[in-house]
């Protein structure tokens, strides 16, 4: 149990649901805000994923709408390490700077891998 300084509330963690991790917006310290994101998981490391999603963008010269592809690497939080894969479609958000070029935290799962027909 936590005690919260200003209110001197308890405050008790979801037992066994818990992770280490102090850079887990869940369990830990890490605050997400900002914008939020959504793709398709490219790579997958120990501590990160890669994820890529596209968007149109105006070019002004020929007045026409370009597709265009945009990756993005987020921190993967201990508690969700087993439930992503590569090729799952998943929700990111901004937060503090964790490293050189990692900016997101990943927030949750909305589609499992789609299997080939």
């Amino acid at each position: 149990m936590e005690k919260n300084k200003k209110t001197n509330v308890k405050k008790e963690k979801p037992a066994g649901a818990g992770c280490d991790d102090s850079t887990c917006h869940i369990h830990g310290h890490l605050k997400a805000h900002g914008k939020t994101f959504e793709g398709n998981v490219i790579k997958k490391f120990p501590r990160r994923v890669v994820i890529e999603f596209e968007r149109m963008i105006y070019v002004r010269k020929y007045e026409r709408y370009a597709k265009s592809k945009t990756k993005i690497h987020a921190r993967l939080p201990d508690c969700m390490k087993d439930s992503i894969s590569a090729g799952d479609y998943i929700k990111i958000q901004e937060c503090r700077p964790l490293s050189k070029i990692i900016h997101f935290v990943v927030i949750n799962k909305i589609k499992g891998k789609e299997e080939d027909r």
